[in-house]
């Protein structure tokens, strides 16, 4: 009997080191798709712990039986990036998902010196500072890296619902759905020095902003959700550019969320209606190329929201990557229903066969 329970052990040890060897099975989707020219992959998905590689043994499931998977993602409102780790703002959690790409972990922001009310969006800094908008609080809260509250933003009757954040040299952008302004706060002092905006349909005003975004030299993408656009301002809060209108075409908007903008000067905007990715050209304001579509196929979406664009985890992203596909950086889309809650997609350039019908 002794040598039976030996052998037995022994298999499912072998077996469950096995498992841990990572098997990649994705479908290839190219947009535009082949033979045009390709610019985005379709890499893959993130909806719980075990898409990042933490998974049940089959020695601990030859012990106690399969698990359900620990944590995961349910309706992701706001997505941001730096070296390593993912954060995602969960609108039905209330929490502040950390998914660590080295560790393999994931976990919720845990601070002992404060909680969230009702968060919505997040931007992270480098040094992994966390600004998280609470609009039930009508706060911005700042933890630092080791998760302590270390300031807030909005003192009593300056913020109504205030539903995203951006921060950028030593200015903290506010977007405030009720105000119809974003308001820009001094980083230091906490003071408001100015605002952007006020509630109209003239360029430069707004009616029910959600989501902003900034560029590497400061420029400020505002969504004018019930005004069907997005808005361009500089750096110092002068009106700039319209882009789209209320349609239903390629170019129009229904129900645009989350924004981002490249380093190439490209605009992204989610359409939750239209269940896609818009891209425009910051410099015409015209559409380039649109990718997603409602669906269960690899890269389909499904009501989505926020949108990320960065380079830090080309490393980690690049396994899923065609051979032929050369990845410049990542573009994030978070689903709020069905299964995959968070796309993940390349942006990059085709090395492989040319097709002279694109050239």
């Amino acid at each position: 009997m002794k040598k039976i329970l030996l052998f037995f052990f022994v298999i499912a040890l072998l077996t469950g080191c096995a498992a841990t060897e990572e098997k990649i099975e994705y479908e290839t989707v190219f947009y535009p798709p082949l033979p045009q020219k390709p610019r985005i992959q379709f890499l893959t998905y993130i909806s719980s712990e075990e898409d990042i590689g933490k998974k049940q043994s089959a020695f601990e499931e030859f012990l106690v039986g399969e698990l359900p998977p620990l944590k995961r993602i349910k309706r992701p409102y706001d997505i941001v990036t730096i070296k390593n780790k993912i954060y995602v703002m969960d609108r039905a959690y209330k929490k502040l998902i950390v998914i660590d790409l080295q560790n393999k972990s994931f976990d919720y922001l845990q601070s002992r010196s404060a909680a969230f009310a009702d968060p919505a969006g997040i931007w992270v800094t480098d040094d992994d500072y966390k600004y998280v908008t609470d609009y039930k609080r009508k706060l911005v809260l700042v933890f630092d890296d080791k998760n302590e509250l270390v300031k807030t933003y909005g003192k009593k009757g300056e913020l109504d619902k205030p539903l995203d954040v951006a921060v950028y040299d030593d200015s903290v952008y506010v977007c405030d759905f009720n105000l119809h302004k974003i308001l820009v706060f001094d980083k230091e002092s906490g003071d408001i020095v100015r605002t952007i905006g006020e509630q109209g349909k003239e360029e430069g005003k707004f009616f029910k902003p959600s989501h902003i975004a900034l560029d590497e030299q400061g420029n400020l993408f505002v969504n004018d959700a019930f005004n069907f656009r997005m808005q361009q301002f500089d750096s110092s809060g002068n009106f700039v550019q319209t882009i789209g209108y209320h349609g239903d075409t390629l170019g129009g908007f229904a129900r645009p969320k989350g924004l981002a903008v490249d380093n190439e000067e490209h605009l992204y905007v989610v359409d939750t209606a239209f269940e896609n990715v818009q891209i425009f050209d910051v410099n015409t304001g015209k559409i380039l190329l649109f990718f997603g579509e409602y669906g269960s196929k690899p890269g389909d979406m499904y009501m989505p929201s926020p949108i990320h664009i960065n380079n830090k985890n080309l490393d980690y992203f690049q396994k899923f990557a065609d051979k032929d596909f050369r990845l410049k950086y990542l573009i994030y889309v978070g689903n709020s229903y069905g299964p995959k809650k968070i796309n993940v997609y390349g942006f990059g350039d085709w090395t492989g066969k040319s097709f002279s019908d694109t050239e």
